[in-house]
């Protein structure tokens, strides 16, 4: 009893400073919106929509988290360019998609999400764009993050064209 007491005694000051830890990861990561307000954004706004899909247990997710979304550089181009926002592949929580419903397990099944993370990139309305699974390093991820944002998919270049000519010159913040 008395050594319960003891680690109590000295394991309780710990408790308050590692609760908000993942609030603390958090801290560094994109303006996230949940699914419904997102594409609600994206339709005012006309900015195309970045989905990340992750689940609580990937590990690969959380790395995306600190080695990516963390990074200055990607926060500022995401919240320049897109409207972020995250969907938990294993949630019960009901969104909208179209005129349906959905759970956001069933919204993840429905957008052929087979392994996490994976990122999505979605017009503003809705429509899809390209699925984009597993880690992806922060470098690569800013370069996709231009090709999308700055519409060279949309104005018919090709990922390989585009990547080569990023190569020559800096990616723009």
């Amino acid at each position: 009893m008395r050594l319960a007491r003891t680690l109590l005694l000295i394991l309780l000051p710990l408790w308050p400073a590692t609760a908000p830890a993942a609030e603390t990861a958090r801290a560094g990561a994109p303006g996230w919106l949940a699914w419904d307000q997102g594409m609600a954004e994206a339709s005012a706004t006309k900015r195309p929509i970045l989905v990340d899909v992750y689940t609580d247990w990937c590990g690969w997710c959380k790395r995306m988290d600190r080695d990516v979304y963390a990074r200055e550089d990607v926060r500022g181009y995401l919240k320049r360019y897109f409207i972020a926002v995250r969907l938990n592949a294993e949630s019960p929580d009901e969104v909208r998609w179209g005129d349906r419903t959905l759970t956001s397990r069933a919204l993840a099944q429905q957008l052929r999400v087979s392994g996490y993370p994976t990122t999505i990139f979605l017009r503003s309305n809705g429509e899809h764009i390209a699925n984009v699974p597993g880690y992806i390093p922060a470098d690569r991820f800013k370069l996709m993050l231009q090709y999308i944002g700055e519409d060279h998919i949309g104005r018919g270049e090709s990922w390989q064209d585009f990547e080569k000519s990023a190569a020559a010159g800096p990616i723009r913040p």
